[in-house]
């Protein structure tokens, strides 16, 4: 699927992570670090869902309002279309099971027809979750492929990266 029109849109937030059965503060996310490899990779192109209010750099406060933003989550800026793609990476750290709240705002009004979709997680221990199957009813479409990716092993995960995208 490497040669085929590609948008990544994805979820990522820096600052205090569980990383490794402990704590870490990153200058920037593991989804962003790989959504950024996929960009050099194949040359897809990226939308950062980025929240209107950002959340605390505090890893336990971002998890309070982490729940408080589930079905109701306003981001900064809105795809209109994206009907020029064949190929559309969803991106996101796993989050209580599921994706970040701001990508479900990010792609429930998205036409997904004729759009091959692809989901991506980072975690600590939560796998993909429930993520495909959220994505599948936010999107309304069926997810052809997953892949979770331990966050503290982003930088060691590259080769699983490009061998799962050219798939």
């Amino acid at each position: 699927m490497k040669d085929k029109k590609s948008l990544v849109i994805y979820f990522s937030r820096a600052d205090e992570n569980w990383y490794n059965d402990g704590l870490k503060v990153l200058d920037k996310g593991n989804t962003e670090k790989i959504a950024e490899y996929v960009h050099d990779l194949i040359g897809a192109d990226l939308f950062k869902v980025e929240p209107a209010v950002p959340y605390p750099k505090s890893y336990e406060e971002c998890k309070t309002e982490t729940q408080k933003r589930f079905g109701n989550a306003p981001i900064k800026n809105h795809l209109a279309d994206i009907s020029d793609y064949e190929v559309v990476y969803i991106m996101t750290p796993v989050y209580f099971d599921s994706y970040a709240p701001e990508i479900e705002t990010a792609v429930k009004d998205l036409d997904f027809s004729d759009i091959c979709i692809r989901v991506l997680t980072t975690h600590e221990g939560s796998g993909l979750g429930h993520v495909v199957n959220d994505v599948m009813k936010a999107c309304n479409h069926n997810v052809y492929d997953a892949l979770s990716i331990v966050g503290s092993e982003v930088e060691e995960s590259k080769d699983k990266i490009a061998k799962w995208i050219n798939e």
